[in-house]
């Protein structure tokens, strides 16, 4: 089976090489993709995107590596009609999907005869959108996973081939869990194409009621100290790395990584700092909690107690 791939960051990465396979993954010749059925045709990913203070144009992930496996690659940011005539030259019998950030037509849509698979990492009805993983944190799913499904126009809807069910760490972020969940994903990305090669596999349609995981803003890692520990301290994990966890101090913002429950700190008010001589704590609306890493304005990240230590009257000051 001829197999197109479509993806653009890191996570997509893992899923490429899966499907190129074994020795061939690794920049070495010969690799098992002959007895797997797949032989990957091409790969589709979005444009050089600027990088860094200096904006240097800088090729996506998924692009470095198909350079790295010697695989055609496509770069587009909309699958346009002339896109869609690119790929239906290469053949694919089935297209894969993880991550690639843009839409998928209906003409193109129509170019592999088996039709698209989509690796998304979530339990779906669950999660449906840009920000599964973020979205799953940040409520306190006790199972997290990931599914792989057959593309259609509706927004994750397509029925489902194949899912993977993970108990996230207690102190685990969004970063982590992403970048364990698109490793185990990759097997099982790979184990539906073999499937769909055999005919042993058949998709089925989605069963529950949906939720949605909409892209997150800068606005939704803003810490608000009036919730409960545990929601502010889930809502720090979702939200690390991107866009990050942040609050407000003197009218300048102070970025944040995950601080930890101190159920055994009661008493002090929403929002207020409060240092005991080695950690530095903040008041919620149930129980504290223990900052860990803080980065003021202008400045580098640090041990929250350094900060502490090094700033003025910090004691008794309040996170807005």
């Amino acid at each position: 089976m001829r197999v197109l791939f479509a993806g653009t960051p890191a996570v997509a990465v893992p899923s490429l090489d899966c499907l190129a396979g074994g020795l061939r993954a690794s920049g070495e010749e010969g690799g098992d993709t002959g007895s797997t059925g797949l032989e990957l045709v091409g790969v589709l990913t979005r444009p050089d995107a600027p990088i860094g203070r200096r904006r240097v144009l800088t090729p996506s992930p998924v692009a470095v590596r198909a350079a790295e496996l010697g695989l055609p690659i496509i770069k587009a940011s909309r699958i346009t009609a002339d896109v869609t005539s690119q790929l239906a030259a290469l053949a694919p019998d089935v297209a894969a999907i993880v991550a690639y950030g843009g839409l998928v037509p209906p003409a193109a849509l129509g170019v592999p005869r088996r039709g698209w698979v989509n690796l998304h990492f979530s339990l779906l009805p669950a999660w449906r959108g840009a920000a599964p993983v973020q979205h799953s944190l940040i409520h306190g799913d006790d199972v997290v996973g990931a599914s792989t499904f057959r593309l259609e126009e509706g927004l994750d809807t397509g029925p489902v081939y194949g899912t993977l069910a993970v108990t996230p760490r207690p102190d685990v972020t969004a970063g982590e869990l992403l970048a364990e969940l698109a490793e185990s994903g990759a097997g099982l990305l790979k184990r539906t194409l073999e499937g769909i090669v055999d005919g042993s596999l058949a998709p089925r349609p989605q069963e529950g009621e949906p939720t949605y995981a909409p892209k997150l803003s800068l606005d939704d890692g803003r810490l608000d100290w009036s919730q409960p520990a545990r929601a502010l301290e889930r809502r720090a994990r979702g939200v690390t790395p991107e866009p990050g966890a942040w609050t407000v101090l003197d009218g300048e913002r102070i970025k944040l990584e995950p601080p930890r429950l101190r159920p055994d700190v009661e008493g002090l008010a929403p929002g207020v700092l409060a240092w005991d001589g080695k950690v530095l704590l903040v008041g919620t609306a149930t129980h504290a909690l223990e900052l860990a890493r803080v980065q003021p304005a202008g400045k580098k990240m640090m041990a929250a107690a350094d900060w502490a230590r090094g700033a003025w009257n910090t004691d008794g000051m309040r996170f807005g």
